[in-house]
């Protein structure tokens, strides 16, 4: 275990803070052994624990705390991080990236003929203007258009109210 808590207090209290923390977010049983504790200029310590969640080898339990003078420490962030190793997500690409290098994929094979365009979405034709009208929306022309009346609707506008209705009877 590294260590570097030059005025930053007492190492047993900031883990006793944040395995607390840690049991806020998570149980503790995923929360293993301290592996490091680093102290900042500005009283804030950092604490890794060993991440015991299955699925995440290589993880680890960051939480950074503080502590002022005359105060007891207190929790800033807890977060599960990556380490060395760690199985992470690729760096996310936008679709026109993707869908270029897709195309030039498909040409490459032969598969894309030049002028193709089943990928062409602006050239598709949207006939089903019922799918768009939404809470009386059309959002294809953004102009208003009148939704179907409910049936007390309905009974407004033609101008029956509730107390001019007959009464119906219950069904059992």
């Amino acid at each position: 275990m590294s260590s570097d808590t030059a005025d930053t207090g007492d190492t047993a209290t900031f883990e006793g803070v944040a395995r607390a923390a840690l049991a806020e977010i998570t149980t503790p049983d995923t929360i293993g052994v301290l592996i490091s504790q680093v102290g900042e200029d500005d009283g804030v310590v950092t604490l890794n624990f060993v991440s015991t969640l299955p699925g995440y080898p290589g993880w680890h339990w960051s939480v950074s705390a503080a502590q002022v003078a005359g105060e007891d420490p207190t929790v800033l962030e807890a977060e599960l991080m990556p380490g060395d190793g760690a199985l992470v997500s690729p760096d996310w690409v936008p679709w026109v990236d993707r869908l270029e290098e897709y195309r030039a994929a498909q040409a490459a094979a032969g598969l894309l003929v030049e002028g193709d365009d089943d990928l062409e979405d602006d050239d598709v034709e949207d006939d089903d203007d019922e799918d768009d009208l939404v809470d009386g929306i059309d959002f294809e022309s953004d102009e208003l258009v009148a939704a179907p009346l409910g049936v007390d609707e309905q009974d407004e506008a033609e101008g029956e109210s509730d107390e001019d209705s007959p009464e119906r009877a219950d069904v059992p």
